[in-house]
């Protein structure tokens, strides 16, 4: 059986990198150096609390959940900035409003499967939320 019958062929290659002619040796590879030290990345800026490290977050519950929603719609509202110190952006009413409607799907899909308190957070966060939108509408 040739070496074609069974699906394997003779072949070359032929480095012409570097206009190398035909049959010429191949410029001998340096080893690879150790990669150069990367400069020491500034500190993170400070976590939402003092008790926090520059890594860790809070933990996650469905309240905070809704306050970070709550917290973006302000930020496209332009209310808040988006770090402590810097003026707030320009309003973009557009995804204000659809933060607001998702928050508004999320009350309506959770009706019945909230306790009090996260319900009441709720319809506050939303007032809150709804009150501000039409006044920065109307400004």
């Amino acid at each position: 059986m040739s070496q074609e019958d069974d699906g394997e062929r003779d072949f070359q290659v032929v480095d012409k990198r570097h206009g190398r002619e035909e049959g010429e040796a191949p410029e001998p590879i340096a080893p690879a150096s150790p990669p150069e030290p990367e400069a020491a990345a500034p500190p993170p800026p400070p976590g939402p609390g003092p008790d926090l490290g520059p890594r860790e977050m809070p933990s996650m519950d469905f309240s905070t959940f809704l306050i970070s929603l709550s917290t973006s719609a302000l930020f496209h509202m332009g209310l808040v900035a988006e770090h402590e110190g810097e003026p707030p952006p320009p309003a973009n009413l557009p995804m204000a409003r659809q933060t607001i409607d998702i928050l508004e799907m999320i009350q309506e899909k959770t009706q019945g499967n909230l306790n009090n308190e996260e319900a009441h957070l709720f319809e506050s966060l939303l007032y809150e939320l709804r009150m501000r939108f039409v006044e920065v509408q109307r400004a």
